[in-house]
């Protein structure tokens, strides 16, 4: 890194929150701003500029036929059944992105404007860095419909390159609904074994899916500090890795430790933002954090860095905004006549008994209550690097024992906590005094001695009995959803898939969470509803639900 004067310590840096660094940040780029200011004006040379800028003009654009295009990556808008987000990457800026759009390959009649955003670089780099990503927002399409669609620009056109498609969320509820699939795991990167994961995905033919954070490890380190290794050139890599997913499949992400990139901006997050695209109907300062429903489900995404005590560096950031959003938007979702299923996706574990990073105790004592008070069916996290299924919880233990293959209801018997860290990076050890000390699957077995990490930043010994089966390889989860006719259950089937070598599509756990409905007059909705346990609750929630969801009401805390 080319910057004279940056100085500061491992130490020093820890003990700053990232809003803290990046003001630091600054300082140092400013001061090393004026330094060649001042040395080129001596010999009549012009300044350097530093800084992220946002291309939006043709000034300094490449030739457009020597550009092309790669990185695709799908993301739904607050609606996923009106809104796709498409965004790209191109290794040189250029005029006028545009995407064209049809309901035939065809016949992709439909123009519209992109922008680009430029990403400047100057940590992490021998010299200073410029990235470009392309953007376009769909709004207003058909429910349920299947799009086809192509990127271009000026000297490149669209409808003369790869064509692509996506399929919009349907509309309706209850028995009207088909069932559908969706994929989820943490922890990915940019690798060969990370690539893997494309295969099995691609096989379980999932409507989208969810990444619970370290999406590709640019920063190797995972501190959140400006002492962290950081390389933004692998995200050219990890987009490039996804494309064959993510071009048809809504990639939806959530924040971990690995995806706090100081440099950029006051909550690390700046450089996503000219990366990503994803819903924004979550607090305003938590760009990772957002709700969106699909048929009877519905999916929030959290950034567990805002509550964690082990890696302290953006914690409290969002103020209480994201627990107080959170609380909320659970509280809609179950005055949601049309969701029978919540899953809650996010990055640092709730429950898990690895020698690595164990159990996150920030997220028990922030949003565990809250899991357990409005009943979510599923949580799945990363952070630990394998794969963790808990029995049922409900007040930090387990209700009962839940074997592979059973069903849980989520009402009577709690939540299902998943760790399903396993997307690619390396593998971490399981405790060394239970059976699990080997390499392999294990069921059944308790009393293995844990931690928690505690709110003074240290570790907190616990013996386990709530972690049912664990496996020690590379996985995915695979969660099949089918919708009930009224009077009958709703079923979310999570089944664990290994993408370990030879074992690689098999399956290492599968557990089924079933809800009974039943039908009532719900006069104002203007029509009978499937309504599901504690979702009998007055419309005025519902609809508040569907304002912010739409983006038209966005809670301030």
């Amino acid at each position: 890194m080319d910057l004279p004067g940056f100085r500061v310590s491992r130490r020093r840096a820890d003990e700053m929150t990232i809003a803290e660094q990046y003001d630091y940040w600054q300082d140092v780029r400013k001061s090393v701003s004026r330094r060649r200011f001042l040395q080129a004006s001596a010999v009549g040379a012009a300044a350097v500029a530093v800084g992220p800028t946002l291309l939006t003009s043709s000034a300094h654009a490449a030739s457009g036929d020597a550009v092309t295009p790669f990185g695709r990556h799908l993301a739904f808008g607050n609606d996923p059944t009106k809104q796709m987000r498409v965004a790209w990457q191109v290794p040189a800026a250029v005029s006028n992105p545009v995407l064209r759009l049809g309901t035939s390959a065809n016949d992709l009649s439909q123009l519209v404007q992109g922008d680009l955003r430029g990403l400047h670089s100057e940590y992490g780099t021998a010299a200073p860095l410029d990235q470009f990503y392309g953007h376009a927002a769909l709004d207003g399409l058909a429910p349920g419909t299947t799009y086809y669609y192509a990127i271009g620009h000026d000297g490149l056109e669209a409808a003369g390159g790869p064509v692509n498609s996506f399929t919009t969320a349907p509309a309706g509820s209850g028995g009207s609904l088909e069932p559908f699939t969706f994929t989820a795991m943490g922890d990915q990167g940019a690798s060969t074994q990370a690539a893997l994961e494309n295969t099995q995905i691609l096989a379980q033919k999932p409507v989208f899916h969810l990444l619970a954070g370290d999406i590709c490890y640019a920063d190797s380190s995972g501190r959140g500090t400006l002492t962290d290794s950081y390389n933004p050139k692998v995200w050219d890599s990890y987009l490039t890795q996804i494309e064959p997913v993510a071009q048809s499949v809504p990639w939806m992400v959530a924040t971990g430790n690995h995806d706090m990139e100081p440099w950029y901006s006051p909550n690390g997050y700046g450089g996503h933002a000219k990366r990503l695209d994803l819903p924004t109907n979550g607090p305003a300062n938590c760009p990772s954090v957002y709700a969106f429903t699909y048929g009877n489900l519905a999916v929030l995404s959290l950034d567990a860095n805002d509550v964690s005590n082990e890696i302290p560096a953006n914690r409290g950031y969002s103020g209480g905004a994201q627990t107080s959003w959170l609380e909320q938007t659970l509280k809609d979702l179950r005055a949601n006549p049309a969701i029978d299923f919540i899953v809650v996706f996010f990055h640092h574990c709730a429950y898990a008994v690895t020698t690595s990073h164990a159990s996150e105790g920030g997220v028990r004592t922030s949003w565990t209550p809250l899991f357990d008070k409005y009943n979510v069916d599923l949580v799945v996290n990363g952070h630990n690097h394998m794969y963790e299924r808990t029995d049922p919880i409900r007040g930090g233990t387990a209700t009962r024992a839940v074997a592979v293959g059973d069903t849980v209801d989520p009402v009577a018997d709690g939540t299902t906590y998943v760790v399903a860290g396993g997307g690619g990076a390396s593998l971490y050890s399981l405790p060394a005094n239970g059976p699990e000390s080997y390499a392999g699957n294990v069921h059944d077995s308790a009393g293995v001695t844990g931690y928690a990490w505690s709110g003074s930043g240290g570790k907190t010994a616990e013996t386990v009995a709530w972690s049912r089966v664990r496996y020690r390889g590379h996985n995915l989860i695979a969660v099949d959803v089918k919708p009930a006719a009224p009077g009958g259950r709703a079923t979310l089937t999570m089944r664990a898939i290994s993408v370990e070598g030879a074992k690689a599509g098999t399956e290492v756990d599968r557990v089924t969470i079933a809800r009974t409905t039943s039908v009532v007059d719900t006069p104002a909705f203007g029509m009978p509803a499937v309504l599901t346990g504690a979702a009998l609750a007055a419309g005025a929630g519902y609809l508040a639900w569907q304002k912010r969801r739409s983006g038209l009401e966005v809670p301030s805390a």
